[in-house]
């Protein structure tokens, strides 16, 4: 009975399993780095994303497919979208804090919420409303100096509005308002109104901030008629300078784009050292996978016997810089290894012994002789001379003994 001890796993199994890992790994750092961009957002909230009844992603497609352009801030702008309508859209519950710190270029709209929605279970992105929100509640997301002597009046019941300028032009009409809800004050300009001219959008004199006090003009809700989507683009028209971006605000609901170590390596002007560190990582990996000779043995810290004295001595000569010194010595010792192979005389020495080898190297047909090798070994001043010297010795000596032969 035989059994297939070769090894656990094939190559081709191990080396899939690296490639699902690096390529695992590779994926959890791009959702880690670009999570927010890819949620979608809908998640029923009073949001440009949402499309639930109190979202405004339908204001922000319509605004879109009719040309104007839109932008959905989830960090800085650029210098062209700071010049538009910035519009503020704020939960109940947003802190007063968040709408002040907010600093734009262009004119800021800031819709008041009204109702309590909750999260339909039933249906993803939808929600149930579940009354609505009191006058301060309401009111709660604005500055406290802003809410000084202002009054919020509503008028019961769902009926039509028509909504014009306090000079009596008109703007547009909403077919149903659920409890229209209005605000007056001190320091508050109206710049459109309804029938009774209560204001609906009003202005902050100081600051010049913009507050819608009923979002159903807007919201997704208040686009379910064409006359209501065309009374909201109208609306937004009077506060946007003309060829400028109408701005939603994201960063109050959590989609702020948050500038992580991993998306700054996933982005210029860092990309090109992150191709780099990982280019070295396969070269790591390769390395370590492919061994490029054989695994060398492990050796004593401190070497015994003839190599350690070799390996001393040689290590001596080189820090005393006297490579060349040794062409000579070399050289001698190379033709008295010749002369005993060769079986020349042992009383033969100095020029005798090499006009008889140069002789022997004559007949034998080897173009080296031993007499100038010599004299070029005593003549070396070099590295690069004792390693050509020595290189003309060993092919001589080959020859002389035929053993290249």
């Amino acid at each position: 009975m035989t059994s297939d001890r070769s090894g656990a796993f094939s190559p081709l199994i191990m080396l899939v399993l690296v490639l699902v890992g690096c390529v695992s790994l590779a994926g959890l750092g791009l959702l880690a780095a670009y999570e927010p961009e890819l949620r979608s957002g809908d998640n029923g909230q009073e949001h440009a994303l949402s499309r639930s009844a109190v979202g405004f992603s339908a204001l922000a497609k319509l605004l879109e497919k009719s040309g104007t352009p839109v932008v959905l801030r989830r960090g800085a702008l650029s210098a062209a979208a700071e010049e538009g309508l910035l519009v503020l859209t704020p939960s109940p519950g947003t802190r007063s804090s968040r709408i002040a710190e907010f600093e734009h270029g262009g004119p800021v709209l800031v819709v008041l919420p009204k109702w309590t929605a909750m999260p339909n279970p039933l249906k993803r992105g939808w929600v149930r409303t579940d009354g609505e929100l009191s006058d301060a509640a309401s009111m709660g997301v604005l500055p406290s100096d802003w809410r000084e002597g202002v009054r919020m009046q509503r008028r019961a019941g769902a009926a039509e509005v028509r909504l014009s300028r306090p000079s009596g032009a008109l703007v547009g009409v909403q077919p149903s308002v659920e409890d229209l809800r209005t605000l007056s004050g001190p320091g508050w300009i109206p710049v459109v109104v309804d029938e009774a001219g209560r204001g609906v959008l009003v202005m902050h004199q100081t600051s010049g901030v913009y507050v819608l006090a009923d979002p159903d003009f807007l919201d997704t809700a208040g686009m379910k008629t064409l006359s209501g989507a065309r009374a909201a683009v109208d609306m937004l028209a009077l506060i946007r300078a003309e060829d400028t971006p109408v701005v939603f605000d994201l960063t109050l609901h959590g989609f702020e784009r948050s500038l992580n170590p991993l998306r700054l390596m996933l982005e210029p002007p860092l990309l090109g050292a992150t191709l780099c560190l990982l280019c070295a990582l396969v070269l790591v990996g390769v390395q370590a996978a492919v061994r490029f000779g054989p695994a060398r043995a492990n050796a004593r810290t401190v070497a015994l016997g003839k190599r350690a004295l070799a390996d001393n001595t040689a290590g001596l000569v080189r820090l005393a810089r006297r490579e060349h010194r040794m062409a000579a010595p070399y050289a001698e010792l190379v033709r008295a290894e010749v002369a005993h192979a060769v079986g020349a005389p042992k009383g033969l020495e100095g020029a005798e012994l090499d006009g008889l080898l140069d002789r022997m190297g004559t007949s034998g047909g080897s173009p080296l002789r031993i007499s100038a090798l010599i004299e070029r070994a005593a003549a070396a001043r070099t590295k690069g001379d004792l390693m050509e010297v020595a290189r003309d010795l060993y092919r001589w000596r080959l020859e002389m003994t035929r053993e290249r032969r």
